[in-house]
Parts: structure tokens; sequence; C-alpha cells
């Protein structure tokens, strides 16, 4: 039997990427994604019925069972990547502490019920396992305005490192990406709103702020994580593997000036 995965956030960017780089290497993938339209792909793939789209919340545990229950079917779980996330800045001093809660809650909250899932059931299962979170620089580089997502993403790396130890004897890896800017959909479309010199701008900067000159590619940052999955990593756990072109390294402070 093949091995099957789930990658929540499936159906865009980086994690559409994952998807696709695991379909490539013979895997049956299942995409968990929010947004049902960004899942219309799925239909017709080449890949035929080793790609299977769920469409729900990752932060719903209910949800996050059936995309087990549905890679289970396709296969032996082999990995599971927590890659869903939410982009909204708020700040101490003028958002409610409430709805700070929440914006912290929206990004650790699918990684949190995503490893819950993949462990129990690799458990349950008896077989090795390989979780990947997906973070970000700003786990260590904070950006101002940013305090939710910067949280989150800092616990999320907790977590990698507290489960690594935990579940390891059991042979289950744990271990995180943190990328820097990537060329998403979202970051294109985001380009796209601006006024030309404004957009010209905004690529100066990322190249300024990436020792490499440019954002990620998306199937770049989907390398390091399949890499992650896979047994050539098999002794590589507890570990957050920066993915993003030296930009933590350099720390510029994107609003220094």
């Amino acid at each position: 039997m093949s091995r099957s995965y789930v990658v929540t956030g499936g159906g865009r960017g980086i994690g559409r990427a994952v998807v696709e780089r695991l379909l490539g290497d013979g895997g049956a993938v299942v995409a968990v994604e929010h947004d049902p339209a960004a899942l219309t792909w799925v239909d017709g793939h080449p890949a035929g019925r080793r790609v299977v789209a769920v469409t729900g919340d990752a932060a719903d545990e209910a949800v996050a069972e059936r995309a087990a229950d549905a890679a289970q079917v396709a296969g032996v779980l082999a990995g599971w990547v927590n890659n869903a996330a939410v982009f909204r800045d708020a700040s101490i001093h003028s958002a409610p502490v409430r709805q700070l809660r929440e914006l912290i809650a929206a990004n650790l909250d699918t990684a949190l019920v995503g490893c819950a899932v993949a462990v129990r059931r690799f458990l349950s299962a008896e077989t090795p396992g390989a979780i990947v979170n997906v973070s970000s620089h700003q786990a260590r580089q904070a950006v101002r305005g940013c305090l939710p997502y910067v949280t989150a993403k800092a616990a999320i790396e907790g977590m990698t490192r507290a489960l690594a130890v935990e579940y390891g004897p059991y042979g289950i890896r744990v271990n995180a990406v943190a990328p820097g800017s990537v060329g998403t959909e979202r970051y294109a479309d985001f380009l796209a709103s601006q006024q030309p010199a404004t957009a010209a701008g905004i690529e100066q900067e990322m190249a300024r702020l990436h020792p490499i000159g440019r954002v990620a590619r998306p199937q770049e940052v989907a390398a390091a994580i399949v890499y992650l999955l896979s047994g050539d990593a098999g002794f590589i756990t507890g570990a957050t593997v920066p993915v993003d072109g030296g930009r933590s390294v350099l720390a510029h402070d994107p609003e220094a000036r």
C-alpha cells in the first residue's frame, strides 16, 4: 500500500506546492482547505484518486479526523504538514485582548489539532510518521504590528520541540520550517493591488531583506518540507529549519527606515 499524507492549507501557495511534490513522488495526499474555491484544481488532476480534497477549518478536530480517515483509506499515513495560517495584524495597545487571543489561536490551533490527530493515528496504527509544522522567520525576528502571528509561530516551534522529545521513542519525528517571504498567490495579488512604482519599491525592499536577493518560490519551501517528511531525514527531529534566503541571519528590520 502507498504512503499517504495530509497537508492543511493545501489549496494554494506553499501547501499546494507540497501536495504536488508529494504526488510527484507517488504518494497519496489529502489537501485540507477552508476555502472550497482553492480546491477546484483537485477535480481532473492527473494524479486522479491519489489526491483528495477536504473542505473545512483545519483547527476543527472533526475536520482533521475526516482528513486522517481519507488518508488512511488511500494508504499508510506517513506524514502530516500543518501549513494552514491566518494573516491578520494587531497591536496590543489598540486591539482588545480577546481579539489578540483569537488571532493567536487562529494560527496555533490549526497546528495543535493537526499534531494531535496525527500523533494519535500514528500511535494507533503502530507505524512511524513525520510531522512538519510551518513556522515563520517572524518566530525569531518579529515584525512590528504582528504580535498574534509572531506569538503563535513561536509557540508552534516550542510545540515542535516538545512533541519531538515525547514521541521520538515511538518513531514519530516532528520538525518545522521557517520561511521568509514567499512568492505565493497572496503575495502576487498584493503586488498587483499596488501602483507600479509602489510594487517595484516593495520588490526592491524584499530583495534587500533576503541575502539571496529575492523572495522564495513556494516549490523551494515545499522541497524542504518534503525532505523532512522523508526517510532521508530519519535522524532529524525537533528542528526548525530556516528556509528564508538568509533573512533571519541578515536581520534587517523592514520598519527601521
